[in-house]
């Protein structure tokens, strides 16, 4: 027996509940892979960002434990406002019991609700998320492969090469102002990157949105790290990393994205070398990234590969559809 509610605002004691139901279940079906902390849990839940909203739902045991949790991510950008994401946890132990059916009923009537056509979750792939999507509707759309790179044996040859009219321009956090409606223009170019068969839609950047962007990850206390290459006022290409908040080990690779006009110059493999670099000077205690790609993006896997990123695991992104009135 057990009970679901919505969880309308987050308390410190249901944050580490959720926390401890998070840790569980990425310990059974991620084992080899580092926990969130408590301090992550807890900026994920409240920090909300500033083109979505979310929706969150717990499972209680009858000793009053939490044994299962469920978000929804509702897009609200004018290109997404048909999509939701979920995020799903049920204590391995209670697994099997209707707790993640319950779960998914409950987002799934949320999701409809809102008037939104697809729902998107993430798993591990070939672990028990895949079956558990598979028997209630779900279609697999996509299919990711993670790498982790050494930061100390990583190749950073490329970052001497010489690019003639291009220069690189680095920063922490939010974005110069002088750089803002470039780097914006250069984030539209993220519309071309491979989503598989995902109803994925479409963002639309703008200089307030980048700068959005990077103060909620401030306010998560994570760090931003940005390094991009310039060609007279344009902005090329770029790469992202981000420190989460009281990482001690790995660093999280966001965007990396070279305008259609500048590519075929090595420009993604320069500035994602000097990244590597300015890790190792601006933040020695990282020793690895960790990256993800599709696929089918050959350009940047062999991009990765040349880097010295190693294959790690799998992520398979599955997309419910929901019926429209």
């Amino acid at each position: 027996m057990f009970t679901v509610v919505p969880l309308p605002q987050v308390s410190p004691d249901d944050a580490a509940a959720w926390h401890a139901v998070v840790a569980a279940s990425l310990a059974g079906d991620l084992p080899e892979e580092p926990r969130p902390t408590f301090e992550q849990v807890h900026a994920q839940l409240t920090v909300i960002g500033r083109d979505n909203r979310r929706l969150l739902w717990q499972a209680t045991g009858t000793d009053g434990s939490v044994i299962g949790v469920a978000g929804l991510r509702l897009f609200t950008s004018p290109g997404q406002r048909h999509l939701a994401e979920l995020e799903l946890h049920v204590r391995p132990d209670r697994r099997r019991s209707g707790v993640g059916s319950h779960l998914l009923a409950t987002a799934v009537e949320a999701a409809q609700a809102e008037r939104r056509r697809s729902l998107i979750t993430a798993v591990a792939g070939g672990g028990p998320g895949d079956a558990f999507c598979a028997v209630r509707g779900f279609r697999q759309v996509l299919a990711l492969d993670h790498l982790l790179l050494d930061v100390a044996r990583a190749d950073d040859a490329a970052a001497d090469a010489q690019h003639p009219g291009y220069e690189l321009a680095c920063w922490t956090g939010t974005v110069p102002d002088g750089l803002a409606e470039a780097f914006a223009a250069a984030k539209n170019s993220m519309n071309d990157m491979p989503t598989g068969e995902m109803d994925y839609g479409s963002q639309a950047w703008t200089a307030d949105r980048v700068r959005a962007m990077a103060e909620v990850l401030a306010d998560r206390g994570d760090v931003l790290l940005t390094t991009a290459a310039l060609r007279t006022g344009e902005m090329a290409g770029y790469t992202e990393i981000v420190i989460r908040a009281g990482e001690t080990r790995r660093a999280l690779q966001y965007d990396t994205v070279v305008v259609p006009a500048h590519r075929g110059h090595g420009l993604g493999l320069w500035v994602k070398a000097e990244m590597v670099r300015r890790l190792r000077a601006e933040h020695p205690a990282i020793v690895e990234i960790e990256t993800d790609n599709a696929q089918d993006n050959a350009h940047m896997l062999a991009v990765n590969r040349q880097l010295g990123f190693r294959p790690h695991r799998s992520t398979h992104e599955y997309q419910l559809d929901l019926p429209t009135t």
